[in-house]
């Protein structure tokens, strides 16, 4: 008898909208059995005489229904900040977890970088040097130049840094692709032979490929060259001028000049470089001559009586230095 009242009032309060979850999961499993249909008959002619009478429920009975709604209420809030707090914990564990994860990869990244020992190979004025790094790729440096490269290349490339001319002799590997970073852009190969110009004061840098192909990277642009293929890039205008160059690269490392549509400046810088001398230019006048030709162990002197021929640009000599004018 009591299990019948206390499912009557639950089914009353179901039908007056004040019930839990729970409850109306169980009362409707309960509806589904055939013994209580003649409860569920019996409570819906009572809702029915109470409709068709204009009867309520009494307000001691409703404050009773509302404050038993209130504490079920209660009861569900708490368990559900009960919840959310242990999913707010759990959450945040697994957060400083993957936080401690990725800071520890990016820390012994960081470890590996800062444990990573450098090699700075140089030379100075009228200086070549030869270079072997540590995968057997074979570099040449020009007067005044640098190169910085690992003791050991590790990761997904093998990344060197250039600051004026070398030639490079790169060891194939089509796994980790060869890059050689400058002031200007950058060269990407897989293993090949090329000559790389990239001092900073020039107006003119280059890329000469004598085998095989190369990437350049520039900020703006990309382009690729094959063998015998050459670009040059003005560094002021930004214009670029990719041709092909049958001749032998890198003829500085026998001690000759090659200068094709070179500007005077970069003309005399060259020659500062490779003679260690100091040139300077007039003032007064405008020095926007284009110089070309080839000249193979000339001495200054020679060269600048060839300057001087071709472009009309004079020189003399002035206690340590050297003068150009027109």
């Amino acid at each position: 008898m009591e299990n019948t009242k206390e499912e009557k009032q639950k089914l009353r309060r179901y039908l007056d909208d004040i019930y839990t979850r729970d409850e109306a999961s169980q009362l409707l499993d309960s509806l589904r059995d055939a013994e209580n249909q003649d409860l569920l008959d019996e409570v819906s002619a009572e809702v029915w005489e109470a409709s068709f009478d204009h009867r309520q429920t009494t307000g001691t009975e409703h404050e009773k229904y509302k404050k038993e709604a209130r504490l079920l209420l209660r009861k569900i809030e708490h368990g559900k900040r009960i919840w959310f707090r242990r999913t707010a914990y759990a959450v945040a564990g697994i957060a400083a977890i993957v936080c401690l994860v990725l800071g520890g990869l990016h820390y012994s990244r960081y470890i590996n970088e800062q444990s990573i020992t450098y090699s700075l190979a140089s030379t100075s004025y009228g200086e070549k040097k030869q270079v072997t790094l540590p995968d057997g790729s074979r570099i040449v440096l020009n007067s005044c130049s640098s190169l910085r490269y690992p003791a050991q290349f590790t990761g997904k490339e093998r990344k060197v840094e250039l600051d004026g001319e070398a030639y490079f002799r790169v060891a194939h590997n089509e796994d980790m692709p060869f890059i050689v970073t400058t002031q200007k852009f950058d060269v990407r190969v897989l293993g090949t032979h090329f000559d790389v110009k990239s001092y900073p004061k020039d107006e003119i840098v280059s890329v000469n490929v004598e085998s095989g192909k190369v990437q350049v990277d520039l900020p703006e642009a990309m382009m690729r060259l094959t063998a015998q293929e050459q670009v040059l890039i003005n560094t002021i205008s930004g214009e670029y001028t990719k041709k092909k160059e049958e001749r032998e690269v890198a003829v500085w490392i026998k001690g000759a000049l090659r200068f094709s549509s070179t500007p005077i400046r970069d003309v005399a810088r060259e020659l500062e470089r490779v003679y260690n001398c100091r040139i300077t230019f007039a003032p007064g006048y405008e020095f926007t001559n284009l110089i070309s030709g080839e000249h193979d162990n000339k001495s200054l002197e020679s060269v600048l009586h060839s300057i001087e021929y071709v472009s009309g640009v004079k020189y003399k000599k002035e206690g340590k230095e050297i003068v150009l004018y027109k």
